[in-house]
């Protein structure tokens, strides 16, 4: 295994919260390796991959990035991915594709709350990690406070593996406390040769030495057989049982640094290199065969060709589809098989991604992260694989839209071409959907957030020269059984010449979530004895209750967090059927909505609202207005960070309002964290 060339090969991704130095780390990597030869900067609008205009005029990430670079020996590619919880379906089918990242902290702030969602991103596929706690050069930096805030809001356990030299405007290196070293850069970012650990920070580096040592004996057994033997750990032993752990999971090692100031970064490198998997060191990928039977393919250029793609950009000059490859070898000119749209492709070129540069390549084989140009039914989430060897591999999942707008073109000869923007930006986010709402006849955006949607209607009119109209956002209701109804009956009767329909049903409705009207979604049960309803009828009966929840009786809005039992009905010998108790079934449970005690439930998330301590009182009148409701403070550095649950629906301009009331200086940040009832007389916005 060791003189297979996928061993040399790295897929990770950057992970962080917004403004913690994902796209420095990123543009300092690249640096770092050659693959650059001047460090870009996010304020100058001068960074590789931050390329898209509004990338460069918001100073934020926004759109998946991959490049890839070269560090002894080994290649990387690496995904820089946004930090901004608009974004986060970017970020969950970039983690869908890669088999290690890097989670950037700010060292003053520690875990933020985006980070901590996109480390859940990160739990749910299985992705090793490990962090780097940046912007140590900061004033207020404290390495040990953001290591306990990552220990406390993520729950791993953080092996750190350096010791800071100096501490904010006077950090000049770290320790590397595995090989016990000193590593130290100049004021231009170059670096020191490794020299002995200082005298004056040798007590304490052995101190750390041996607190990481017993921490990693704690979780590997190899490591603690040794331990007890010796009362020590060797180096190899050590950087190996830390391979182990950050691979398994079970601990994530931390290193520290300046992005920004080009310190930590080669170390980092080495770290990546050490302890994050190759495509080699993964399960083999799984996916489903044309027999419906489970099937693996392991990361081996000779096996039957199987591919994700997972981002597409659709241009007026062609459609670039990004792979992940994890089998098989794929040359220019190949014919693949799509297997979720279930026709033929033919690959037109192969490009080695470097941002918006490419470079062309004449085969890709397992292992590797590319961009095709050819293809014209793959969207994000398709499997492509052997047309002698079909696989269906699981798509990532993709959020559901929370917000919407309504749009239309300045100029109603502009109507066509809207609609073609549109479809070609669904095509390229998943995200976002477009809808024709049938009572209106609005067009109606919808996404994950405000931003979302701002930067999606700004790409039309900058890419397509259209004048767009935008109507108030307006958020995605849903409602729920407050107090439920027993004995519902209902009959189905229809006798229209030739056979009939004849359908008898009992229903009971009640929450399937009393405590909170807001449950996790549907359940359907039957009761019913002495079968009166045979079982065929009671699964139509199911599909038609699930027809029924698409629109609920006070708005229309999806029906969500309910239980259905049938317990009764009846049938006739000749003019029952699937479709007369699917029918009943649909129709029953609406008439059973009406008579229910309904709730109406808009969508809630949680800011964090980091302001100067002059300013919290404003803020929280101002949340206190929104209908928010304070859930937390803190005071760190100055500034007080506090936390609240604010509905969806009253957040739009809040940042405009935040800005003044703070002086420019307050930030906030939300995530989305479910429904909440809604008062009676809260506007359906």
């Amino acid at each position: 295994m060791r003189n297979n060339p996928l061993a040399t090969v790295r897929n990770l991704g950057i992970l962080a919260h917004v403004d913690a130095g994902k796209t420095t780390v990123t543009e300092r990597i690249l640096y770092a390796t050659g693959t650059t030869h001047k460090r870009g900067e996010v304020h100058d609008g001068t960074t590789v991959t931050d390329f898209d205009p509004q990338e460069r005029d918001r100073g934020i990430t926004i759109f998946a990035a991959a490049v890839s670079c070269d560090w002894d020996g080994h290649r990387i590619n690496l995904i820089d991915t946004p930090g901004h919880v608009d974004f986060a379906d970017e970020v969950e089918r970039s983690l869908r594709v890669l088999d290690g990242a890097v989670a950037v902290f700010d060292a003053v702030a520690g875990v933020e709350p985006q980070s901590e969602s996109v480390w859940r991103q990160a739990d749910r596929h299985g992705v090793p990690r490990i962090a780097f706690v940046n912007k140590m050069d900061r004033a207020g930096a404290d390495l040990d406070a953001a290591v306990a805030s990552i220990r406390d809001r993520l729950h791993p356990a953080p092996l750190v593996v350096q010791l800071p030299i100096g501490a904010e405007g006077g950090f000049t290196g770290v320790v590397d406390l595995v090989r016990m070293r000193a590593l130290t850069w100049t004021d231009d970012g170059d670096t020191v040769d490794g020299a002995p650990v200082p005298d004056d920070l040798r007590e304490e580096a052995c101190r750390r030495r041996r607190l990481l040592e017993e921490a990693v004996a704690e979780l590997h057994p190899g490591a603690l057989e040794e331990f007890c033997d010796s009362g020590a750990l060797r180096t190899g032993t050590l950087a190996a049982a830390l391979r182990d752990l950050t691979r398994g999971g079970d601990g994530v090692v931390v290193l520290c640094g300046s992005a920004y100031r080009n310190r930590g970064v080669e170390p980092l490198l080495d770290a990546v290199i050490a302890y994050l998997p190759s495509p080699l060191d993964v399960p083999p990928v799984r996916g489903t065969g044309d027999d419906g039977t489970a099937q693996q393919r392991p990361a081996d250029p000779a096996a039957p060709f199987t591919a994700l793609a997972f981002k597409v950009n659709a241009t007026a000059t062609g459609r670039l589809t990004y792979l992940r490859v994890y089998s098989g070898t794929i040359g220019k000119g190949d014919t693949v098989w799509d297997a979720t749209a279930g026709r033929g492709e033919r690959i037109g070129r192969i490009l080695r991604v470097q941002a918006d540069r490419h470079a062309q390549l004449d085969r890709a084989v397992a292992g590797d992260i590319v961009a095709v140009v050819g293809l014209k039914s793959a969207r994000a989430g398709s499997t492509l694989c052997a047309p002698d060897a079909p696989l269906l591999l699981e798509p990532p999942g993709v959020a559901e839209p929370v917000v919407s707008v309504a749009v239309e073109a300045v100029r109603g000869t502009d109507t066509g071409r809207l609609a073609s923007a549109l479809a070609r930006l669904a095509e390229e986010d998943p995200s976002l959907t477009v809808r024709t709402d049938p009572e209106t006849g609005q067009t109606v955006l919808s996404g994950m957030g405000e931003l979302h949607l701002e930067v999606a209607v700004e790409k039309i009119r900058r890419d397509h020269g259209l004048g767009v109209n935008v109507g108030r956002p307006r958020v995605s209701h849903r409602e729920t059984v407050g107090r439920g109804v027993s004995g519902f009956v209902f009959r189905h009767v229809k006798q229209d010449g030739g056979a009939g329909q004849f359908a008898h049903v009992v229903l009971d409705v009640e929450p399937l979530d009393a405590g909170a009207g807001t449950g996790p979604g549907f359940e359907f049960r039957s009761s019913v004895v002495g079968g009166s309803v045979p079982q065929e009828y009671v699964r139509a009966v199911e599909a038609g209750c699930r027809d029924a929840l698409a629109e609920g009786p006070l708005g229309g809005h999806p029906v969500t967090g309910l239980r259905v039992t049938l317990t009764d009905g009846r049938t006739h010998v000749k003019d029952s059927s699937d479709t007369a108790f699917r029918t009943a079934g649909r129709l029953g449970l609406r008439e059973a909505l009406r008579a229910c005690a309904m709730v109406l439930l808009e969508p809630v998330v949680e800011v964090t609202v980091t302001v100067p301590e002059d300013a919290v009182g404003g803020v929280l009148g101002d949340l206190s207005a929104r209908r928010g409701r304070v859930t937390g403070s803190a005071t760190r550095a100055g500034a007080t960070a506090v936390t609240a649950t604010v509905p969806l629906a009253e957040l739009f301009g809040y940042a405009t309002r935040l800005r003044s009331r703070t002086q420019g200086r307050g930030t906030f940040t939300a995530r989305p964290t479910g429904y909440a009832p809604a008062p009676v007389a809260a506007p359906l916005r």
